[in-house]
């Protein structure tokens, strides 16, 4: 694992290289669905490591979750640009998460398991897969909530 250190520090700097190019109305518009899915996926990752769904081998600090890398690097990102490119077309919303999910829970999974950074442990691919969809559909619908609630708020011109 110590000569994978620097490919999970380069895993959660580099995607954000990326922001700029969102643009500060989609960082502002997309900023709350962001919060809510990052707490959701903290709480999540809580869950996990109390329950042994996955396990995460060297962690920093043990005190410390051992996906922290990856949420506040490609989740969290991740999430601006997904909402950025297909929020308001669920159709495409949805089939856009199912590859990206299943690349990492397929793909990332295995690689990471190889590295020695983490390990699915008591949750199999495939429950995994579902805990993805449960969260895309959560930040899906927790961003049309807000979108109708500001709506609402906002006054007619």
């Amino acid at each position: 694992m110590r000569r994978y250190k620097n490919l999970i520090i380069l895993l959660a700097v580099l995607p954000w290289i990326s922001v700029p190019f969102l643009g500060n109305k989609t960082l502002k518009r997309f900023l709350p669905g962001t919060l809510f899915i990052t707490v959701y996926v903290t709480i999540e990752g809580w869950l996990a490591e109390k329950n042994k769904w996955w396990w995460f081998f060297h962690k920093k600090n043990p005190n410390m979750l051992g996906e922290v890398p990856l949420i506040l690097g490609p989740f969290v990102v991740g999430t601006f640009w997904t909402l950025k490119l297909t929020y308001g077309n669920f159709r495409k919303y949805f089939i856009s998460n199912l590859i990206v999910d299943s690349f990492f829970t397929y793909v990332m999974v295995y690689i990471f398991k190889k590295m020695g950074y983490a390990s699915l442990v008591r949750l199999n691919r495939f429950r995994l897969s579902l805990l993805f969809l449960i969260k895309s559909l959560s930040l899906y619908g927790f961003q049309y909530g807000y979108e109708l609630y500001k709506e609402k708020r906002t006054p007619s011109k």
